[in-house]
């Protein structure tokens, strides 16, 4: 295992992370039960290879995952890692919920502290109607003077502006958590944030490396650019090691839901480097990005200007969800995203919202026809 920097800490971490949102289940399922005896296999085999840091949340796997965790870091490897999760922001009604959450988390956990503690999913909504009004930053600060935890930070879901609003909008972050992969680069906090984190110090974890694993099963047009590169990786590996090699990304989390996977993704960690793509691996992934950008359906950059919406749709995912269909060749996967959305953000995200009065039209730098095209994507996507 090769260890990384995290941030201002005086720590490192294993270049891997393992995350507990995509364990094994019956049937494979993601709703089915998880099979616990091939995930405690799997965390602790990661365990005794030197990974140290493990990820879960209060609602993956509808809670039954904050209890694996504990059952798979019994028997002495609860020690050999730092152990993070996250509190259920969007549930948090008043100030008392807080530590009633946490609490339940520990008793989940078999644990009397974490080490790793974030606000999950954050955006700007999350950040001002919940952490701000219910005051959950001193409440952090105070558990970790209890000690029920220790490093605090927060997972992020949102736009550049929003991600820097809640960058400065506490001094005493020491890591954070963001959703990038060598598509993303402009989505979300993106590689900006990435950077911009980094910059004041903090430790960068990175989530979906793999964009919820759809760049590990590239459509077979895509397979022909790795064919012609004189090194021979998987599409798993290439997305891995872009990340790994910018100095800036403290550790990358993977939630592998086999024992093979987990096998591959540590001999991955094992030759990883930041600095260590040459100037033909980075020439690739560039070819890659092309490629996937020819082929969406929709010329949307994600850049948001068309946000906020006076009905709530979520814009640019809805455009993202189509453009998955035509990039991955696969309307599953887009379906499934577009669900997902309805989840996040509720069913006033999606696209049978629109009201079609066209005020976000305007600001399309693209000058994309959203309301025409709106309708069609939930016609197309709605399960």
């Amino acid at each position: 295992m090769e260890y990384r920097k995290f941030g201002n800490l005086e720590q490192e971490v294993s270049a891997l992370g393992f995350g507990m949102m995509r364990l094994p289940t019956e049937n494979g399922a993601f709703a089915g039960a998880i099979l616990e005896k091939e995930t405690i296999e799997m965390v602790r085999y990661a365990i005794d290879r030197g990974l140290t840091y493990v990820d879960t949340a209060y609602p993956y796997h509808g809670g039954a995952s904050e209890v694996v965790t504990g059952k798979a870091l019994k028997d002495g490897y609860r020690d050999k890692v730092k152990l993070a999760t996250k509190s259920p922001v969007w549930m948090i009604q008043k100030e008392e919920d807080f530590e009633r959450y946490l609490d339940e988390q520990l008793k989940r956990l078999g644990d009397d502290h974490i080490d790793f503690y974030l606000l999950h999913a954050l955006g700007t909504e999350r950040w001002e109607d919940i952490v701000l009004r219910f005051d959950l930053i001193p409440k952090m600060e105070n558990m970790k003077k209890k000690g029920k935890i220790g490093k605090i930070g927060f997972s992020f879901h949102d736009g550049f502006e929003a991600f820097t609003k809640i960058v400065d909008g506490y001094d005493g972050w020491e890591f954070c958590q963001i959703q990038l992969n060598y598509l993303d680069v402009a989505v979300q906090a993106g590689v900006a944030g990435l950077k911009y984190a980094a910059d004041r110090g903090l430790g960068v974890i990175v989530m979906e490396p793999l964009l919820g694993g759809k760049l590990a099963r590239l459509p077979q047009k895509f397979l022909g650019l790795l064919e012609k590169h004189p090194v021979k990786k998987s599409p798993v590996e290439w997305a891995l090691d872009w990340l790994w090699d910018q100095p800036e990304v403290s550790l990358v989390l993977s939630g592998m839901n086999s024992m093979a996977q987990a096998v591959e993704n540590m001999e991955y960690a094992g030759r990883s480097a930041a600095g260590m793509m040459t100037p033909e691996d980075k020439n690739l992934i560039a070819a890659l990005q092309g490629a996937f950008e020819s082929a969406k359906s929709i010329p949307c950059t994600q850049c948001a200007y068309c946000l906020p919406c006076p009905s709530g749709v979520h814009i640019p995912q809805c455009f993202d969800a189509c453009n998955i269909s035509t990039m991955f060749e696969d309307p599953a996967l887009a379906k499934s995203d577009y669900a997902r959305l309805a989840m996040l953000g509720g069913p006033a995200a999606l696209a049978s919202s629109c009201i079609g009065c066209r005020a976000c039209e305007s600001k399309c730098p693209q000058h994309i026809r959203i309301s025409e095209l709106l309708p069609k994507i939930h016609e197309a996507l709605a399960v």
